[in-house]
């Protein structure tokens, strides 16, 4: 059996601040400012009271989807075996962030 080759490993919090920092001229600390700003914004955009969008321009465009309560049902088939029922339990209203590529992302893929 071959042996696979090892993925590159994802560049972590400080190695993109530091990368960040090396192409634009600005200090790490500067930068660390900048993407703390843009939690806070991504914070009230999609808040109770914000609009519960946020688009990083030409990158993504992030969703809060508010998803109702689910009932609970009885008797429904079970997908692992067959001729067999099961009980789903009832779910509760959620709000689930989805995060939508645009185009300037797909791009890069």
């Amino acid at each position: 059996m071959a042996k696979k080759a090892p993925s590159p490993k994802a560049a972590g919090k400080s190695e993109v601040f530091a990368n960040i920092a090396t192409s634009t001229g600005l200090s790490k600390k500067d930068i660390g400012a900048v993407f703390d700003a843009l939690t806070t914004e991504i914070g009230k955009a999609l808040g109770k009271k914000g609009p519960g969008v946020f688009q990083i321009p030409g990158l993504a465009k992030i969703v809060v989807v508010r998803k109702p309560a689910q009932p609970a049902k009885k008797g429904v088939p079970n997908p692992f075996k067959p001729g067999e029922l099961m009980d789903v339990p009832a779910k509760p209203a959620k709000n689930v962030v989805k995060v939508r590529p645009l185009k300037g992302l797909k791009g890069m893929v």
